[in-house]
């Protein structure tokens, strides 16, 4: 009796794990320490970074707040997830959705209880945040000609707490934020293409189920030669090690629109999004390369 409670509980904490994709949240802290040490406050000391309570409050608020867009989202996309990914749909529903919904709460409280260590101002940031989490997850998701551009700010949007927080607003500053919009925005269409199924049967308007794969395809091809400018003036401003991660995106960018376009299956389009989340995720470590 004690085994099957204990793995119960296991398993029911693997699905929480999996709703507010506490991987994700992992990577996003860490990416947003890296980025506040070796990107806005080069000159500080680490250890001085780590134990600012300020950014330490930033980074729980954004923590918080992401986990809980997760939980928003999951609750929007129930039915399209049972089409498109049934086993995750399965595992993610061992917790209610009532019980999801209260958590969105806390996690929501939480993040302004967090915000308001720092300032005012930071709860109305923090503000617009959640509710832009909401609008999308509820009905912007479902536009064609907003739904990808909404999606990629809001996965970029915590940034510019810590960029505020910092005030620094060089050029290089700007090439980092203009390469992870266009690939982010890249990914997120890709992935439109891989849920086309889902999407044509809740009848949500994205881009593969108006104007078909081809014009889609076009689309992602145009926002991946994007992606090459911030890539080159990045490469121009001698960022240590982290040049040579530019150099392999060049590469890696060629390689996704070969792929793009020799296939057509959902197994592709799988393929190349994780190749981009697996991109993105080195490029996650290859700040701290930055200057060395």
């Amino acid at each position: 009796m004690k085994t099957f409670t204990s793995s119960r509980f296991w398993i029911k904490l693997l699905s929480l794990f999996t709703v507010v994709r506490g991987y994700n949240i992992a990577v996003l802290i860490l990416a947003q320490y890296l980025t506040s040490r070796y990107i806005l406050a080069p000159k500080a000391n680490l250890l001085e970074i780590i134990l600012d309570p300020n950014l330490f409050a930033l980074i729980l608020a954004t923590a918080c707040s992401t986990a809980a867009g997760y939980i928003i989202n999951n609750f929007y996309d129930a039915e399209k997830d049972k089409i498109n990914r049934p086993k995750k749909y399965l595992l993610e529903h061992l917790i209610s959705q009532q019980s999801q919904l209260v958590l969105y709460f806390l996690l929501n409280g939480a993040t302004l209880i967090a915000a308001g260590f720092v300032s005012f101002n930071a709860i109305l940031f923090f503000l617009v945040y959640i509710f832009g989490i909401w609008l999308y997850s509820s009905s912007l998701k479902r536009l064609f000609w907003i739904s990808n551009l909404f999606a990629t700010l809001l996965v970029i949007f915590p940034f510019f707490a810590i960029t505020l927080y910092f005030k620094n607003f060089d050029t290089v500053v700007v090439y980092h934020a203009s390469f992870l919009f266009f690939l982010i925005l890249t990914r997120d269409m890709i992935k439109d293409l891989e849920n086309f199924k889902g999407d044509w049967v809740k009848q949500y308007q994205t881009l593969p189920v108006v104007f078909g794969y081809r014009f889609s395809k076009l689309l992602i091809s145009l926002t991946t030669l994007m992606t090459l400018l911030p890539t080159y003036w990045l490469i121009k401003s001698s960022l240590g090690l982290m040049t040579y991660y530019f150099y392999f995106s060049i590469v890696l960018l060629l390689i996704v629109l070969i792929m793009l376009w020799e296939g057509s299956t959902q197994k592709r389009y799988l393929w190349i999004h994780n190749l981009l989340k697996v991109h993105i995720f080195f490029g996650v470590f290859g700040i701290y390369f930055i200057y060395k």
